[in-house]
């Protein structure tokens, strides 16, 4: 299936030869072109899902085994699918099998559109002790682990919560060095802020490509949102959007108020918004908060992308559970446009944590195609995330417009 001494991440008519080879069992039903994207292919949730005592690697054994050590229900996805209670952990075999050939690795990520409703997935293989990584040589079935943290959400057979990428060779010979990134930047920018290139040296490498949040807002200071308590039921089944009032609230920049550290204060002085100062906001501890970055990021043809979540010892906080980028993210030929922002999945863990405008919180990630995908992302059919401005995902109204598909 890959030319010999070739490596780097399949494209969608390698993914889709895969599937014709049975490397990726799709099952009698077949598979819906619209779940094969430029880099990555959808994974379809099965019959069922159990409702776990707890969260488990199989480690060495498999996952029938742990299902029947650790599953206290079973609930029924076919119909009208069934409802998965917030802080829980449920188990759920997907469609599509794996019979991967020596040379072939597998990665798997939530799609965007699962982590901006804060539904945690990853994916569990047998005899493993790694999530998401699916080892080189791979034969067997694929089970996905999903907890819904703010909303109850409906789920049924055939929803897709998550992706699958398959590369072939080891990752560090496909794998982007700081030094190859900083390189292609000058060829090719792959960051910009209000239409302009990040300069070289505004570029911040360590492993990857740091971003930045945007805390400027818009002309009312609206940032972002966060997840409302005690919300409705999300019904992820139904496919037209939702209003996002019940479980959504606006979350505005702070005034910073106060005296400089440097500067005599009196008690009775009364304390002053700093317009030096950048935007700001505190995040309260556990809660979730969708916001955005503050630069423009462009995901050529012959790249696929992955953000990182956040390092804990740089805060207290993680940010974005969904990570693929496409090849085409933020990619224009006709240079309409330049690059797209991505949406920031945070939440403080145990106590509130003060974000600035500016501030680097996540970090891409790249890797070569084996070869450029046939359709790039954004090409062919409407993409939800192409020129976004709002952090909200497909399954509710914005801009008081509906998502599109």
């Amino acid at each position: 299936m890959i030319p010999p001494g070739r490596h780097g991440v399949l494209p969608n008519h390698y993914l889709l030869r895969a599937i014709d080879e049975g490397i990726i069992d799709v099952g009698p039903s077949g598979l819906e072109s619209s779940n094969i994207q430029p880099a990555s292919m959808d994974l379809r949730l099965g019959d069922v899902a159990y409702r776990m005592r707890c969260s488990f690697l199989a480690g060495n054994t498999d996952v029938e085994t742990r299902i029947s050590e650790l599953a206290i229900d079973r609930l029924d996805l076919t119909g009208d699918g069934a409802v998965l209670e917030t802080n829980r952990p449920y188990l759920i075999p997907l469609q599509e099998r794996l019979q991967l050939p020596a040379g072939i690795r597998g990665k798997a990520n939530p799609k965007s559109s699962t982590g901006r409703v804060d539904v945690f997935t990853r994916v569990i293989t047998d005899c493993s002790y790694r999530f998401d990584e699916i080892a080189d040589g791979y034969v067997g079935a694929l089970y996905l682990e999903v907890v819904p943290l703010s909303f109850a959400v409906r789920v049924r057979r055939g929803l897709t919560l998550n992706q699958l990428r398959l590369a072939a060779g080891p990752r560090e010979l496909s794998e982007l060095s700081d030094a190859d990134i900083a390189d292609l930047h000058c060829r090719q920018p792959l960051l910009y802020v209000d239409g302009r290139p990040v300069p070289e040296g505004g570029l911040t490498l360590s492993g990857g490509l740091f971003l930045s949040l945007d805390l400027r807002g818009d002309d009312g200071g609206r940032i972002g949102y966060s997840a409302r308590e005690s919300a409705p039921l999300l019904d992820l089944t139904v496919p037209a959007p939702v209003a996002p009032d019940p479980f959504w609230e606006t979350v505005r920049r702070e005034a910073v108020t106060g005296v400089r550290p440097d500067s005599p204060s009196r008690p009775d002085s009364p304390s002053r918004p700093d317009s030096t100062a950048p935007g700001r906001v505190v995040l309260s501890k556990k809660k979730f908060y969708l916001l955005m970055s503050k630069e423009a990021v462009v995901i050529a043809p012959g790249l696929a992308s992955e953000m990182t979540a956040y390092d804990p010892t740089s805060g207290e906080l993680r940010t974005h559970y969904a990570g693929f980028f496409d090849p085409g993210f933020g990619y224009d030929t006709a240079g309409a446009f330049l690059g797209a922002r991505a949406a920031l999945e945070v939440r403080a863990h145990d106590v509130p944590f003060m974000i600035e405008d500016g501030q680097q919180v996540c970090k891409l990630t790249f890797e070569r195609m084996l070869e450029e995908p046939t359709v790039l992302y954004g090409q062919g059919r409407k993409s939800n995330y192409q020129r976004q401005t709002d952090s909200l995902g497909k399954y509710f109204i914005r801009g008081g417009a509906p998502a599109v598909e």
